[in-house]
């Protein structure tokens, strides 16, 4: 298991975080409840009666405290987050591209005082931005293949992960909108 999905006590994605971190929490006593079916076992030194100490991980563990995030948190918009929210699609073309041929395009450009937030960028190939230049998606005759949306926390932890196991998206599954389709790696 490469990351563990970390909780607040109130069951709400905080962020992943490593296998050396969970096994802190749990043996500081932080972790208030874990599930998953799938544990990575890390084994210890040996005690005095020759035993080996062990401890699972859980793929899903809730910490003991509730995080004070607002409902107005937003994740940070970065183009890696941006593409990952569009699945590394041109949302004008429909094609799909590596990270390095994409752009962050402003469908309401910001010389036209369109703001830099997740309601107003898409990610564009390099073809379809220039094309389209300073106007709207309307003036340049290239309608949007989807709505520009914020991600929830759920969308957002899901969007961080190279790679999720099925307990953890059977978790995140219940917080995702219906605006695209999810899986697990």
């Amino acid at each position: 298991m490469a990351k563990v999905l970390y909780l607040d006590a109130a069951g709400r994605p905080i962020r992943w975080v490593g296998l050396q971190r969970a096994a802190y929490l749990y043996a500081k006593d932080q972790v208030l409840w874990d599930i998953g079916s799938r544990k990575t076992m890390l084994r210890g030194g040996y005690q005095n009666c020759g035993r080996r100490s062990m401890l699972a991980i859980a793929p899903v563990i809730a910490g003991r405290y509730i995080e004070r995030r607002g409902p107005q948190h937003r994740p940070a918009l970065t183009n890696q987050s941006l593409f990952a929210r569009d699945q590394h699609l041109c949302l004008y073309c429909g094609e799909r591209f590596p990270f390095s041929l994409l752009t962050r395009d402003h469908v309401l450009p910001t010389s036209r005082g369109g703001a830099d937030s997740w309601e107003n960028v898409v990610a564009a190939c390099k073809s379809c931005n220039n094309r389209k230049g300073a106007m709207t998606p309307d003036e340049a005759g290239m309608p949007l293949l989807a709505v520009p949306f914020t991600p929830n926390p759920y969308e957002a932890i899901v969007m961080q992960a190279h790679q999720i196991l099925a307990d953890q998206m059977a978790y995140l599954r219940a917080g995702l909108s219906g605006r695209r389709t999810w899986t697990a790696a």
